[in-house]
């Protein structure tokens, strides 16, 4: 199987000093999946035709220990950062070319920009495959009590689930699976930590950056309406 790189994105080169100070918990490094999560988590609500989404933890796809301990803070999240990974548009919509994308990208943050571990909590592949980025977020996000600090948003990295789109949206519609894959994905976040739909950003509302792309960015409105419908 051929490696993939993601592109090197400016808008974050600078997002190891973006940790914001909380109360917090080091968690051990290895996977947790929501199968072996700690007695006394709630399980995953879901609406009756909306349930909760299939979420590939970090084991599944075969993630790296973290470099460190993971930081587990004593808050839950005030909103959803929606990103592009600014690579290909690929068509391989397979579940073997999200589970690559994710190693991929967990390397080049790790490898490249030095941090301790895939920046974002998750990641929506072009195939419409939803997984687990940084170790330990499924498994907060299940308990919807709490979440992981990331990397993936200067000063936002303590406040906000940051969710990776594959591919670059610019000038292209993501594909309809994957977009639908998001909506379901942020219902199930906002379902779980109680944030209202206002609560969906792009990354360019509080960086400066392209990201997640033109495209991907008007589409915001719709995907508050479709995580609404989902809520219902």
């Amino acid at each position: 199987m051929t490696s993939i790189s993601p592109t090197p994105l400016p808008r974050r080169a600078l997002v190891s000093a973006a940790f914001a100070l909380g109360a917090a918990t080091i968690l051990p490094t290895a996977a947790v999946s929501p199968a072996r999560a700690a007695t006394g988590l709630r399980a995953p609500r879901g609406h009756d035709d909306f349930p909760a989404p299939e979420i590939t933890d970090c084991a599944g796809w075969g993630a790296r220990a973290a470099s460190e301990s993971v930081v587990l803070l004593a808050a839950r999240p005030e909103r959803i950062i929606v990103h592009h990974t600014a690579t290909a548009n690929v068509t391989d919509y397979s579940m073997e070319r999200a589970h690559e994308l994710a190693r991929a990208t967990q390397s080049y943050h790790m490898d490249l920009q030095g941090w301790i571990d895939t920046g974002q909590h998750f990641t929506v592949s072009r195939g419409a495959f939803i997984l687990e980025g940084r170790h330990h977020s499924l498994t907060a996000l299940n308990a919807g009590n709490r979440m992981v600090r990331a990397a993936h948003c200067i000063g936002q990295n303590s406040l906000a689930i940051g969710i990776e789109n594959e591919g670059i949206y610019m000038t292209e519609e993501p594909p309809e699976a994957q977009f639908y894959a998001l909506a379901d994905l942020c219902a199930h976040i906002c379902r779980q930590y109680d944030l209202p739909t206002s609560e969906i950003y792009g990354h360019r509302d509080f960086n400066s950056t392209a990201c997640p792309g033109d495209t991907l960015y008007a589409m915001l409105p719709m995907l508050r309406d479709e995580v609404a419908k989902r809520l219902c």
